[in-house]
């Protein structure tokens, strides 16, 4: 179904584990709370495949085909001086001014945001793995009209080290609300962590 509005624009701070010793892997993702990150604009995901082709036989006997990386791009109202610190890694002064430097690099960050269908229904999402690049800035002077001048920040999608439980890689995570109970908790609380598939099937099923 289309999609006709885009909002709830979050992002949550990544912390990789640096030793196996209690059975997490190095390099294993822990997310922190979820933090708004501005007021949505416009969200262009991208999708690059890693694709293979088997002949045998004179003929195709198996197409693969996975996941390489992403790119989303994020049209935002502002991006403010602490998710700039973040998402790019700008440094905040002791006034308060965002310094940016040619050393700079952003650390990866979970990104969620939700989009209004037609129907009235949001469909959900969490990119699980995302890493931004400097904002791009357009300025105009003022003319005869008015003209908004909004930043936009690119960012590379890419899979979680993280195994889930059916021993992948997930990088996106998307759900649509359909109005049933059995949903009701998995929306509520999309924003207060970031989803971790759950493929556990309830006792007695």
């Amino acid at each position: 179904m289309a999609t006709i509005g885009l909002d709830q624009l979050y992002y949550a701070t990544i912390t990789e584990a640096t030793t196996e010793s209690t059975g997490v892997h190095i390099g294993d993702e822990s997310y922190g709370t979820p933090v708004k990150l501005a007021k949505a604009i416009s969200a262009d995901l991208s999708v690059e495949l890693a694709e293979a082709t088997l002949y045998a036989d004179d003929g195709v006997a198996e197409i693969v085909k996975e996941f390489k990386s992403g790119t989303l791009s994020l049209g935002i109202d502002d991006i403010g001086a602490t998710a700039a610190s973040v998402l790019t890694g700008a440094s905040i002064d002791d006034n308060g001014v965002v310094i940016s430097a040619s050393e700079d690099g952003g650390k990866p960050v979970a990104i969620g945001f939700r989009a209004k269908m037609a129907n009235g229904r949001y469909r959900y999402f969490w990119l699980y793995r995302v890493k931004f690049g400097i904002p791009e800035t357009n300025l105009a002077t003022k003319g005869d009209s008015i003209t908004f001048s909004t930043p936009t920040i690119e960012g590379t999608v890419r899979r979680r080290n993280k195994l889930d439980e059916n021993s992948r890689h997930p990088w996106k995570a998307e759900v649509t609300d359909d109005g049933t109970s059995s949903m009701a908790s998995v929306i509520s609380g999309w924003y207060t962590s970031v989803y971790e598939p759950d493929f556990t099937i309830p006792s007695g099923n």
